[in-house]
This record gives structure tokens, sequence and C-alpha cells, in this order.
């Protein structure tokens, strides 16, 4: 298998912005299957929605294709990480693990990381903690159904 490598996704390439959208739709779809809840926002947002959310996307490449991403915003001395997405063929390679070191290292200026998931997402919790963040609180955000909120101090 060849090396992957990560990038800042350019918005104004149309083409890659589509696939990007479509591979949000295949991890999320997963993800709701996980937790079983299907009104997870990315999974409800219309292409247009997508292409205005003022995020800043890294994507990961493997042989020319994306086969995972990361979003974020930053708000002064905040960083929060707002989408984290691998495509389900490529599960369990450690994308997601080189988003969130390559995310960390280019923001690391920033003292604090904010992330959320669902209480459900056992692998996206495990990612979390296992890299430093902690468990800040649980939020029901409809009939049960609950957002667990983690957040990391970087010196």
């Amino acid at each position: 298998m060849n090396e992957g490598f990560i990038t800042t996704l350019d918005f104004q390439d149309t083409e890659l912005v589509r696939s990007l959208y479509e591979l949000q739709r295949a991890s999320y779809l997963i993800e709701a299957k996980l937790i079983d809840f299907y009104e997870i926002p990315p999974l409800k947002e219309t292409f247009e929605e997508f292409l205005t959310c003022g995020e800043e996307f890294r994507g990961y490449f493997l042989d020319n294709q994306l086969a995972g991403a990361v979003s974020c915003t930053v708000e002064e001395k905040t960083v929060t990480i707002c989408r984290m997405v691998v495509h389900p063929d490529h599960f369990k390679k450690g994308i997601a693990q080189q988003l969130l070191n390559t995310l960390e290292s280019d923001m690391g200026h920033v003292p604090l990381f904010k992330v959320a998931t669902g209480k459900d997402n056992v692998p996206a919790k495990n990612l979390y903690l296992k890299n430093g963040y902690k468990h800040e609180r649980d939020l029901e955000v409809a009939p049960d159904f609950y957002i667990s909120f983690f957040q990391k101090t970087v010196s």
C-alpha cells in the first residue's frame, strides 16, 4: 500500500469538494448506524450548505483518492474540530489519527482544542481520549440521544 499524504483542501475545486461531500456522507452514514441516530447534521446538509460551511479542511489522499478529512474553525484561542471523516473502505488504517496529528501540529499555536461526537461513537471517543482529550460532559440533544464533548489544552 502506498503512503498517503495530507494537504489543505481548496474549496474552489468543485470536483474535489463534491468528492469530500460524498465521502462525508458515506462516513456519517456508518456513524449513524453505529449510534442509531440518523439526524446527524452533516447527513442532512445540502451540497450548497456544505460549500458555505466556513470550515478549514485537510484531506488525506491515498493513491490520489480522497480517503479522509478533518475540518475545523479557529476563534481566538480555540480550535473546534467540526468533522472527522474517513471513507468506510479505509477504516482501521490510522487515517483519523494522522489527520488529528496534522491538525494539532498545524494549529499548535492555539492553546485549546474542542470536539464533540455522539456519546455512543466509541471509535471516535477512543481516538480523542488516547490523544489527551478530556471528557467534559454529555448533552442530550434529542430524545435519548447524547453528544459527548471533549477538550484538550496544549501548552
